[in-house]
């Protein structure tokens, strides 16, 4: 049974972060290989703000969640936006450089030791009893319930807002969107905005739960087998591919060792890529068009 709980658990951060993925993808065709990054700036933002401005809970993760989404527009308007029209290719590079350059600022500002955000909060982590056996803790409560409310927000938006519906038409046909007299370039900086926003949003949670690091980006490259997994432009497909991949980890480390967790994402990304390579509840086009 605890071993349910940890998948569900697992799951929900793979989704928080995975969320940023495919809404960079959808709209702009490009797979942001510096996502991990951009998390873990988001733990860092974080402890920033707790230590620099308050220790409230609530507020710090407010002010540092504005952070995150000021950088994603930031790093859309000073570079991205300058790979429009540019080839596919080049533009995932680019994000390649960018994770460098953000690693090394990262351990450069707040150098390579572990931190914990959480213990200036003045409040102490509980686990609280589900089941016989089964266990889960506070940081593992707001996991679940912040990718289930990012993931309804996000869906309601896309469906029943003006913008989401926008942002939609420019990710389908940008040639047609630009006809229409959608402005490309703010609707491409608002989902690199919510995209580093949500893993942001992740890379908090996560600091706050298990320590922070500048190798906390891995968490994010272990996600891209999710993404790929669920459909890279399938915001549903997020949630399935999380399960499978997050079982995958949490069998591993029962069944195996703890070291093989972290080369499960990838084998089940290999026996995907065999079957199916556009993913569960990917567009086969979309992957040719890539």
């Amino acid at each position: 049974m605890q071993s349910l709980v940890n998948v569900f658990v697992l799951a929900s951060l793979y989704c928080l972060i995975c969320f940023g993925y495919v809404l960079v993808y959808r709209t702009s065709r490009v797979l942001n290989l510096a996502h991990g990054e951009l998390m873990t700036l988001g733990g860092y933002f974080l402890y920033t703000v707790v230590l620099a401005l308050t220790t409230n809970v609530l507020t710090s993760f407010v002010v540092a969640s504005l952070f995150s989404l000021f950088l994603g527009f930031l790093i859309y308007f000073l570079l991205m936006r300058l790979m429009t029209g540019t080839s596919i290719v080049a533009a995932v590079l680019v994000t390649i450089a960018l994770g460098i350059l953000l690693r090394g600022m990262t351990t450069l500002s707040w150098t390579s030791q572990s931190l914990h955000p959480f213990q200036y909060f003045g409040i102490s982590i509980q686990s609280y009893r589900i089941a016989e056996g089964a266990e889960i803790s506070t940081f593992g409560i707001v996991k679940l319930i912040s990718a289930s409310l990012v993931y309804i927000g996000l869906v309601g938006c896309f469906k029943f807002t003006r913008w989401g519906i926008r942002m939609r038409a420019v990710g389908e046909n940008p040639l047609l969107a630009s006809f229409r007299g959608i402005e490309l370039h703010k609707y491409y900086a608002l989902s690199w905005g919510i995209a580093v926003f949500t893993g942001g949003l992740a890379g908090m949670i996560q600091a706050c739960d298990s320590g922070l690091e500048p190798e906390m980006f891995v968490i994010g490259l272990k996600a891209i087998p999710v993404v790929m997994v669920g459909g890279l432009d399938s915001l549903g497909g997020v949630i399935p591919g999380a399960f499978i991949v997050a079982a995958a980890e949490i069998l591993a480390i029962n069944y195996i060792s703890p070291q093989a967790s972290e080369v499960a994402p990838f084998v089940v990304l290999l026996g995907m890529l065999l079957v199916r390579p556009w993913g569960l509840f990917g567009t086969k086009e979309e992957l040719e068009r890539v």
